[in-house]
């Protein structure tokens, strides 16, 4: 499931219909636990990408600071001289650790988007609820 369809998912999802509002009461349930199974999935993915850069570092770490397996250097050659100080630039604008970040910066924002979706389902039986209590109002109940 892409951000974009995990979006368009949860605008059909928030949609109510106001002449059936108990049908709506009762679907919360469902649409909850179905936005919490996104969430768990892609907080399990997030955990793993998290992890997998963490060791993307290490190894970048050990490349640009020549401590690298001599295999490394004869498949991937790196023959500057850098300075201690540098290499923390050098690892931050490899194109792996920058696409390993964005990798991880998406799943961050599912994962949001999944944990903001299954608050504004919670907070759906107070908002049929005040639904429920407008009507009786304009009905002329007390």
């Amino acid at each position: 499931m892409t951000l974009e369809e995990l979006e368009s998912e949860f605008l059909k999802d928030s949609k109510m219909d106001d002449t059936s509002l108990d049908i709506e009461s009762l679907k919360i349930p469902q649409l909850y636990g179905k936005y919490l199974t996104i969430h768990n999935r892609w907080s399990l993915l997030l955990k793993q990408s998290e992890s997998e850069h963490r060791k993307l570092l290490r190894s970048k770490w050990e490349y640009y600071t020549g401590k690298s397996d001599p295999i490394v250097y004869q498949q991937k050659p790196f023959d500057l001289k850098i300075l201690k100080q540098d290499v923390d630039l050098y690892i931050q604008s490899d194109e792996e650790v920058i696409d390993s970040n964005l990798k991880i910066e998406y799943r961050k924002t599912m994962v949001d988007t999944a944990e903001k979706a299954c608050k504004m389902i919670n907070n759906r039986g107070f908002q049929i609820k005040n639904a429920v209590d407008w009507k009786r109002f304009m009905d002329g109940a007390l």
